[in-house]
């Protein structure tokens, strides 16, 4: 069953299976902060409909668009 990071469990390490998303420029920039294929991710905490999350050693803050996108 896949999942997106809104679902994912705050503290537990995925690995991204893809992102799902059409918008090109959404893509560039997720690639751009360590978010592709093969990368793991943990959420880190949930703020409002988005999430914080770790990837690559840094924290990003993406919001609930964002998580739908990356499928875990």
């Amino acid at each position: 069953m896949e999942m997106t990071l809104l679902n994912a469990q705050v503290g537990r390490e995925y690995i991204i299976r893809r992102i799902d998303t059409d918008d090109e420029e959404l893509d560039s920039f997720l690639f751009s902060l360590g978010c592709y294929s093969g990368e793991p991710i943990t959420v880190v905490s949930r703020r409002g409909n988005g999430c914080v999350v770790s990837v690559k050693d840094a924290r990003y803050s993406i919001d609930g668009q964002l998580a739908r996108a990356i499928v875990v």
